[in-house]
């Protein structure tokens, strides 16, 4: 399953600072854009998986919201 999530890039004096947004606390960084993006990547993966390990005892079911 492909996600989508909105990337916050920002030129910083080491290179490139990239924030997803829609998930606090999930940030990256990397000397290049590219490399920046790629670890963003890296770092939401991990992001969604820590969550759905903390949420496997519980109670939880999926539904589809339209907005």
């Amino acid at each position: 399953m492909i996600s989508h999530y909105r990337v916050a890039l920002l030129v910083s004096e080491e290179g490139f600072s990239a924030s997803c947004p829609g998930l606090p606390g999930c940030w990256s960084q990397g000397v290049t854009e590219a490399e920046a993006l790629e670890n963003i990547r890296d770092a939401i993966r991990e992001y969604l998986g820590a969550v759905g390990d903390s949420l496997k005892e519980s109670n939880m079911r999926e539904v589809e919201v339209s907005v």
